[in-house]
């Protein structure tokens, strides 16, 4: 990982934030060297749906290159559901799987505009991926499908719900 110039981090500490989002713009900055592969969405859920993702790598300035990532579950799903099968099951579900199929589309550059923060423009790049790939666009982060919803939320949805009936 330290030949290809990875950029690890916990992020639940603060100052790695603030050294990966140096390191991101000085890459950036630096014409000569190849793109960064950036996964924004933290997680990896089951393939109907994009979630929400993380501003960080949208604050950085530069010109975003999104590609839409959908598996084809055909020949063997690709996705794992950690709350009911085991990585020695998932493993071995994908190496007698016939096949991962995978469809990926390269979509047209794009910049942050003006008057767009980081958030916003982060949402109009998920959208354009999900729209792509024929799914749907969450406002929540991956980290629901291994936590407990914050009762906030919940009401807060509970309210939508309300002025909608």
């Amino acid at each position: 990982m330290q030949t290809t110039h990875h950029v690890l981090f916990e992020r639940s500490e603060m100052k790695d934030r603030h050294l990966v989002r140096k390191k991101i713009r000085e890459h950036i900055a630096d014409k000569a060297k190849l793109p960064i592969l950036i996964f924004p969405e933290g997680t990896c859920i089951n393939n109907t749906s994009v979630m929400m993702f993380k501003k960080g790598s949208f604050e950085v300035g530069g010109t975003i290159h999104p590609v839409a990532i959908k598996y084809d579950p055909r020949f063997g799903d690709a996705f794992w559901d950690s709350s009911k099968y085991s990585m020695i099951t998932y493993v071995f579900n994908i190496m007698t799987s016939w096949a991962v199929v995978c469809n990926v589309w390269y979509l047209p550059p794009m910049v942050k505009e003006e008057e767009e923060d980081a958030v916003h423009f982060a949402n109009r790049v998920k959208a354009v991926i999900a729209a792509q790939g024929g799914m749907s666009v969450l406002p929540w982060d991956g980290g629901l499908k291994r936590k407990k919803v914050k009762e906030s939320f919940k009401e807060e949805q509970q309210k939508k719900y309300c002025q909608i009936v």
